[in-house]
């Protein structure tokens, strides 16, 4: 099969497209043709080894240490169900499906697996691969992180990075459970966000979202440039902060400033759950959540997404149709 295959760390050139082996099928496995998968942020820290400060030598035990070793990125995908393993229940040949693949990677491929167990379930039906495939990377990794706290109607929620693929997603999904959101981005990007459902925007090149009067209940960093001591004075007693992203001493210090602030605190995502996909989609073929998507790419031309990927300028979803 072919494959987006990259053999040492660097920039988006490391990157090439390649013949495999298809992957083999365990008997709880479900063996995917993937049509459409993204280049995520995630994509460009594990192809760079371009980690927060403090995470090298951890993230070197995920990545590899000379050279990576998982040689084909890519952690979502969207695709049919090709073939499914002898104790396979849930999916049969010919199902429409999306998959978070997680740290396991393997995406950027004409095939890749998942454990039925995993987070993999039906496609949205309203949704094309590429809009499908835009919901699962972002959506449930906001999900995820939405889960170890309360966004109840009325609430109040800010989102910092907005407008990429998390930010996106977690923007929605608390509109959509009725909070009040403020969304922080670039002025150019404050049309996406209040189309979304953002009830207002902070652009953070002309004011500091964390030094206004406003106040909010939970506070979704998705650039890392928020721990908790900077936003502690804009978050109500009893509030959340949830680091999508940070570097070592933030994410170290977390569990000591939730107790003694008394704080909600998420430094991780916990397990992607089948069951927040499943949710995903229902919101998407309800009307409540859509796919925000930038650009496609060829799989021919990957080495291009990566390229955009590195800007760190991307709107939502730099996808890839693997055709």
């Amino acid at each position: 099969m072919r494959a987006a295959v990259y053999h040492r760390f660097g920039g988006p050139d490391v990157v090439r497209i390649e013949q495999v082996p298809q992957p083999a099928v365990g008997a709880t496995e479900v063996l995917i043709r993937v049509r459409a998968t993204t280049v995520s942020a995630a994509d460009r820290r594990a192809r760079s080894k371009d980690v927060p400060a403090g995470l090298a030598l951890p993230s070197s035990l995920v990545l590899g240490v000379r050279r990576p070793r998982r040689p084909i990125l890519g952690m979502d995908v969207a695709g049919v169900v090709e073939s499914v393993g002898a104790r396979v229940t849930r999916f049969r040949p010919g199902d429409e499906v999306v998959a978070m693949l997680g740290s396991r990677f393997a995406g950027h491929a004409e095939f890749a697996v998942a454990d039925e167990s995993s987070a993999i379930a039906l496609k949205p039906t309203t949704a094309s691969f590429a809009e499908a495939v835009a919901l699962v990377f972002g959506g449930v990794t906001a999900r995820a992180f939405l889960n170890q706290t309360r966004v109840a109607p009325g609430s109040s929620v800010l989102v910092n990075g907005a407008s990429g693929a998390v930010g996106s997603a977690a923007v929605q999904l608390c509109a959509a459970a009725g909070a009040h959101v403020t969304a922080v981005s670039s002025a150019g990007n404050a049309e996406l966000v209040l189309s979304l459902g953002a009830d207002s925007t902070v652009d953070y090149n002309a004011a500091d979202f964390a030094g206004g009067r406003d106040r909010y209940d939970n506070v979704i960093d998705c650039v890392g440039n928020a721990p908790v001591s900077r936003v502690l004075p804009v978050l109500n007693p009893g509030g959340a902060v949830l680091l999508v992203a940070g570097n070592l001493r933030s994410l170290v210090t977390a569990p000591g400033q939730a107790r003694r602030h008394g704080l909600t605190v998420a430094t991780a995502p916990g397990p992607y759950l089948a069951s927040d996909l499943e949710h995903l989609g229902r919101l998407m073929d309800a009307g409540r959540l859509r796919a925000v998507i930038e650009r496609c790419y060829p799989l021919e031309q990957i080495t291009a997404a990566h390229r955009r990927v590195d800007t760190n300028r991307k709107r939502g979803n730099v996808v890839i149709d693997v055709g």
